[in-house]
């Protein structure tokens, strides 16, 4: 299955500022695939800036059993905490 975030950064963060986010963003989930199930995670940034528009879709392949070890992961923990606070919302989605 695929687990979708999209994410939308606060007003203040610069265009700029979400560029420099992206590789420390692919380099924290990139150890998600040390994960039993996860077979690959991709980044795509948003390229229309509007106001309606989030910034960023973190895509990981994944068995659906693996979920709940994602979750329950050191990755997904430092994700949240070095991270949640530049957030205005957030979005998950997971489909075939």
């Amino acid at each position: 299955m695929k687990h979708d975030i999209l994410i939308k950064y606060k007003p203040e963060i610069t265009k700029e500022r979400k560029a420099e986010l992206i590789p420390e963003i692919q380099a924290l989930f990139d150890h998600t695939t040390e994960i039993h199930g996860i077979h690959a995670v991709k980044l795509y940034p948003n390229v229309v800036e509007r106001e309606n528009r989030f910034d960023l879709l973190i895509e990981i392949d994944m068995e659906r059993d693996a979920l709940e070890a994602y979750d329950q992961s050191l990755w997904h923990r430092q994700w949240k905490e070095q991270y949640a606070h530049l957030l205005e919302k957030k979005a998950i989605f997971d489909h075939e």
